[in-house]
């Protein structure tokens, strides 16, 4: 073949990516994932779900995230590879699983940096000059025209800052993460200091005034699990890393850690601060002047302009953060699915500072696209829950295989109890899917079938010149796993039926035992020792600089 259009780059070259970051890099990574949009909306919503008992919900989300982030840790120690989520199942399961399991990861974080783009112009209403940008239907905020015209600009913004290169969006990400860390930290100090009232955790109908199942609803209904994602992006950059064994797994486990610990203290000083009047109807009912943007509004309420000033402009830099480095994130998902033969051979090319151009312009054209079903924040959040989970959800199936067929595979973190905790983390994320709703979960079905399709057309017009193995064999627990979910979704006390067959606390159960009978059943038929040693061999070696 001729390289004489492109006498700068060879075929190798074009397809690589640079060692360049380092922990902070990969801790501010994932930091600035966690820390956006949800930190200025969740508490909003999970007061008005679970009254004061959304401290609860925060915390069982917070246990659930950090078990799967310490699966996670354990992984992205062993396999310093871009993209790793999608890329697990993969080495455990063969082609079907990989490929499933991967797209679950990119729908999940394709949809990310426009949810983060409609927070920063749902914010943007407080200035007049913005007011066009959204319109209220159902007491619900949604893009106009020519709000999806300015988020198509936004998000085109980040895009662009991505093609400055790996080293420069670290160093864009490590200044927004800083600040994006500080604001919280400010905001907590200031109102717990001057405003703290604690009668009012027992005030507007009680502690708990929608009981147990609101408090499990509230988890990923009000935005509670969507604001505690993105510890993964530091494994997601694994390929890009300076010192990946090392630095991955401190990254992972860090960033959840100080990103809960910001969110439960934001959903106290919250609750402490409102006045009296604005619950008086009741929690469901919470409403005070400015509070379509919700802590905001209430920093103008309580008399302290400066900080709402401050939380007006973090409410450009925290979701433009976050969307910022989740549009990294898709593109470098999907080179993953390319080198593994999953999606069209395009998705590897990396221009003159390695970033992967066609993968980051087609996560430009996929954010787009959900602007247009998904006009609002809470409407995308759900659907982003749901997707991120299942994706999570891989991940202690792959540790359990490895554990199993990989026991002495070098390990820069091995989680304790391992072999223990990895069904307890499978279950943990299915209770998650379940309790996000019957609306949200066949939507998703939906979006998994989409995905199917696109995989399907990627083999048959021979778009990656990979022909990956699909090893049936091994994720012929897959169909009934997600099947078996939807049908327990549907019976469960969080479907749509008025009476559902499994009444609350047996629907819990039921999904316990069909979780651990799906993952014994995965682990009994998982690739054999020496086919992922050869997957390695052929994909992680090569992507280490191996030929």
């Amino acid at each position: 073949m001729s390289t004489s259009t492109q006498p700068s780059e060879t075929p190798v070259a074009s397809r690589t990516l640079r060692r360049e970051v380092g922990l902070i890099g990969l801790l501010w990574a994932s930091e600035g994932s966690i820390i956006g949009s949800g930190w200025l909306f969740g508490a909003n919503g999970a007061l008005k779900m679970a009254g004061p008992a959304a401290l609860i919900s925060w915390g069982i989300a917070a246990l659930i995230i950090i078990v799967l982030a310490l699966v996670h840790a354990e992984l992205g120690g062993m396999f310093a590879i871009t993209g790793g989520t999608a890329r697990f199942p993969h080495y455990a399961f063969g082609g079907a699983a990989g490929a499933s399991f991967g797209w679950f990861s990119w729908l999940q974080a394709a949809s990310v940096a426009p949810v983060e783009v409609e927070a920063m112009i749902q914010y943007a209403q407080h200035w007049k000059w913005a007011d066009s940008w959204m319109t209220v239907k159902d007491q619900t905020h949604v893009l106009t025209p020519l709000g999806i015209f300015i988020a198509v600009v936004l998000l085109a913004i980040c895009v662009a800052i991505n093609f400055l290169g790996i080293r420069m969006l670290a160093r864009v990400n490590n200044a927004a993460t800083w600040w994006k860390v500080g604001v919280p930290m400010l905001a907590i100090l200031a109102l717990a200091m001057t405003n703290f009232h604690a009668s009012n955790f027992t005030g507007g109908g009680g502690f708990m005034p929608f009981g147990l199942k609101a408090v499990l609803l509230a988890i990923p209904g009000s935005g509670i699990v969507f604001s505690l994602l993105g510890f993964e992006q530091a494994i997601q950059l694994a390929g890009e890393s300076s010192n990946p064994k090392r630095d991955i797994p401190r990254a992972t486990i860090l960033s959840i850690l100080i990103g809960a610990a910001i969110y439960i203290l934001v959903q106290v000083v919250y609750i402490a601060a409102l006045p009296a009047e604005s619950f008086v109807k009741g929690w469901a009912n919470l409403s005070y002047a400015g509070d379509a943007a919700p802590l905001a509004g209430l920093a103008m309420v309580v008399g302290m302009g400066w900080l709402a000033f401050v939380l007006f402009a973090d409410a450009v830099v925290s979701p433009g953060g976050t969307a910022l480095i989740y549009s990294t994130s898709t593109s470098r998902i999907s080179y993953g699915l390319s080198r593994n033969g999953y999606f069209p051979a395009l998705f590897e090319r990396t221009d003159r500072r390695g970033v992967p151009w066609f993968g980051m312009v087609m996560a430009f054209v996929a954010g787009c696209v959900f602007f247009l079903p998904f006009p609002n924040w809470q409407q995308l959040v759900n659907l982003i829950t749901s997707a991120s989970v299942l994706m999570y959800a891989g991940a202690p199936l792959a540790l359990g295989a490895f554990r199993s067929r990989l026991p002495g595979y070098p390990r820069a973190y091995t989680l304790p109890a391992g072999l223990t905790m990895a069904p307890i983390a499978f279950i943990l994320a299915n209770f998650i899917i379940v309790w996000s709703g019957w609306t949200t979960v066949w939507k998703l079905g939906v979006a998994i079938l989409i995905g199917y399709l696109l995989l399907a057309i990627t083999q048959i017009f021979k778009l990656n010149p990979i022909k990956p193995q699909l090893d049936y064999k091994a994720a012929q627990w897959l169909l009934p796993y997600l099947g078996g979910i939807g049908l327990l979704e549907y019976l469960s006390s969080f479907g749509p039926m008025k009476n559902p067959v499994l009444p609350f606390g047996w629907d819990m159960g039921a999904v316990a035992v069909f979780s651990l009978a799906i993952y014994f059943w995965a682990m009994a038929v998982a690739l054999p020792t020496e086919r992922i040693e050869s997957m390695i061999e052929e994909t992680v070696v090569v992507e280490q600089g191996g030929h």
